[in-house]
């Protein structure tokens, strides 16, 4: 898959969906495979190229799946797994993430540079999500061999697959097959 597909989150939060999209689970395709990969998935979003260590990029492919575990969660308002909350917390210090206030009301903005700077950004993005209440509908589609991190768009908040066509379609043949089994 490609890590734009599909529709997208409403703004900084497309950041974060397409930073979890950089694994195609279903396809074993690692879009940051090293570290010069981080600094063109960065310089094509508008970031600046963080210039990442090999130990750095172990960390930020380690926030990467702590965020797609959070987004599991989102689906059925299950508790977060604690060890992907850790994670996500100490980001939150590493990407040094700091409150401003502007003239809409109190902002997260990315305050590092390199490595930290982007994690900044994507746990600012994360952070204002949560205030402005989107982070719930950022969601890892439901299919176990897909996982990938979608929007949800629908009006009742209840979308499970990052689509229908392909996910969805998969999961109601299967249970077809499976009601005539029984």
């Amino acid at each position: 898959m490609e890590t734009d597909a599909g529709p997208q989150a409403p703004g900084e939060l497309e950041l974060v969906r397409a930073f979890v999209n950089t694994l195609d689970v279903e396809d074993g395709v690692e879009a940051l495979a090293g570290p010069a990969d981080l600094d063109a998935w960065a310089r094509e979003r508008g970031c600046p190229p963080p210039g990442a260590a090999a130990a750095d990029l172990a960390r930020v492919l380690e926030l990467r799946e702590a965020l797609r575990s959070l987004l599991l969660a989102h689906h059925d308002g299950a508790a977060a797994d604690v060890g992907a909350l850790g994670v996500v917390d100490d980001a939150m210090s590493w990407g040094v993430v700091r409150p401003s206030l502007a003239a809409g009301g109190l902002t997260w903005r990315a305050a590092g540079h390199g490595v930290p700077g982007l994690v900044g950004r994507l746990m600012s993005a994360v952070s204002a999500a949560v205030v402005d209440g989107t982070w719930s509908r950022l969601k890892v589609c439901g299919n176990d061999t897909c996982r990938w991190a979608f929007y949800d768009h629908s009006r009742s908040r209840t979308g499970r697959w990052c689509s229908m066509k392909v996910c969805g379609n998969r999961a109601k043949q299967q249970k077809f097959k499976q009601a005539l089994r029984d």
